[in-house]
């Protein structure tokens, strides 16, 4: 697509930057490039006009180079393999777009090419769960937040993992033309006009550290998560005194014990969800979690939403055998 803005169109541009992924991509090609005469025209870009290593795909012909973000009313950066930092051309270009009041966007790993050009800084911000802790490492004026599909913060916004893409195109329809023409938009691209929930029921809870001093003390816990542990039963299972228990777990894990253990215990409620058809009060007393009405709150606290609807999700063979 090559399309330039016409009259009172907005003019939508996409960074293609090296190894882009091609869903994400295809995303806001699809939902903006397809109008005929519409609110939208899109173009296709790259830092150098020809062709660019696409991941999931042939290589990407693009004919316009980075000078077409000088009429872009919106520049949506897709993910890429591999985020690392993207050329001083690029990250000054965007800067440029943004300093002239154009809107930022990205698409699951796009979010690092925004934040390389320094415009997440002192912004909340997400990408795809995977790269979250790499994200908040890397930019530490970046608060991330892997929970959330997309983040609109103004001028800047930021979208999950591929299909956070498309919730975030169908957003900024809605944010610039109100709820008809998006919900109209969504109804041809046969998807939710506005999905609810989050990343959060597909963020992997890491459990058993890897590497690690002490794996047969995790590898105990694990095995216990049905008693009702505690830091002082933890350390007496180490051999280690209470103090040097919970260092360990930090320089391990990152987080305190019982935080581990609650970790630990989801993870195990979250298996036992998507791969069987036990009641709740089963997975709640093999897990430690306490009674029914505490597994439910703890559950959609941590993970975002409750633990039947978890299941309906990830384990519809045993919804549809209740």
């Amino acid at each position: 697509m090559t399309g330039r803005a016409s009259d009172g169109a907005h003019h939508v541009v996409v960074v293609a930057l090296e190894n882009v992924l091609a869903l994400d991509i295809g995303i806001p090609w699809q939902v903006f490039g397809s109008w005929r005469d519409g609110p939208y025209t899109l173009t296709v870009c790259a830092e150098r006009p020809g062709l660019v290593p696409m991941h999931g795909g042939p290589p990407l012909s693009v004919a316009h180079g980075l000078d077409a973000l000088a009429t872009a009313d919106t520049v949506i950066i897709p993910g890429y393999l591999e985020p690392d930092v993207p050329g001083a051309e690029v990250t000054d270009a965007l800067a440029g777009a943004a300093a002239r009041g154009t809107r930022m966007a990205s698409i699951c790993t796009g979010a690092f090419a925004l934040a390389a050009a320094g415009l997440l800084d002192g912004r909340r911000a997400t990408t795809h769960w995977l790269y979250a802790q790499a994200l908040a490492r890397r930019h530490p004026r970046v608060t991330v937040v892997p929970e959330d599909l997309y983040i609109d913060e103004g001028q800047v916004l930021t979208s999950g993992g591929v299909s956070s893409g498309l919730d975030l195109c169908l957003h900024l329809i809605r944010r610039d033309h109100g709820p008809r023409l998006a919900n109209q938009q969504a109804r041809l691209l046969v998807a939710a006009p506005h999905r609810t929930g989050g990343q959060a029921p597909f963020i992997d809870l890491p459990v058993r550290p890897e590497p690690s001093d002490s794996p047969a003390l995790y590898d105990w816990a694990l095995r216990n998560l049905h008693q009702p542990l505690t830091v002082d039963q933890l350390a007496h299972q180490a051999g280690m005194s209470r103090r040097t228990l919970i260092r360990r777990f930090h320089t391990d894990t990152g987080l305190p014990p019982m935080r581990w253990l609650l970790n630990a215990r989801l993870a195990r409620a979250r298996e036992l969800l998507e791969s069987g058809d036990l009641t709740v009060e089963a997975i709640a007393r093999h897990c430690g979690l306490g009674t029914p009405a505490n597994f439910r709150t703890l559950f959609k606290a941590h993970v975002g939403v409750p633990p039947r609807t978890y299941r309906e999700t990830f384990n519809s063979a045993a919804v549809k055998g209740s």
